[in-house]
């Protein structure tokens, strides 16, 4: 693709631009906050809504993906990542 193609064939950039447009309004709207720590779950999530946007049972697809998966301990959930500091002194 040239600096000025937006569409070749059945590839384009408006599924990435939609892609982005939803995480923004995500976290504007409902997180309004996002830690780098865990920006890669923030962005799994909106990956799984994007990709499913137009599933009727995505009810049922989360509800089984809960009962099947294994639970994010809080331990691990609040544990400082290798980037964070330990201690005030450090800071």
């Amino acid at each position: 693709m040239t600096k000025d193609e937006w569409v070749r064939g059945n590839v384009h950039t408006q599924g990435i631009e939609s892609f982005w447009s939803l995480f923004k309004r995500g976290v504007i709207g409902s997180f309004h906050q996002v830690s780098v720590k865990h920006l890669h779950r923030y962005l799994n999530e909106f990956s799984f809504r994007f990709n499913n946007r137009e599933a009727e049972d995505i009810f049922a697809m989360i509800v089984i993906r809960l009962a099947i998966g294994s639970a994010l301990r809080y331990a691990a959930l609040t544990a400082p990542s290798a980037s964070e500091p330990s201690s005030a002194s450090e800071l």
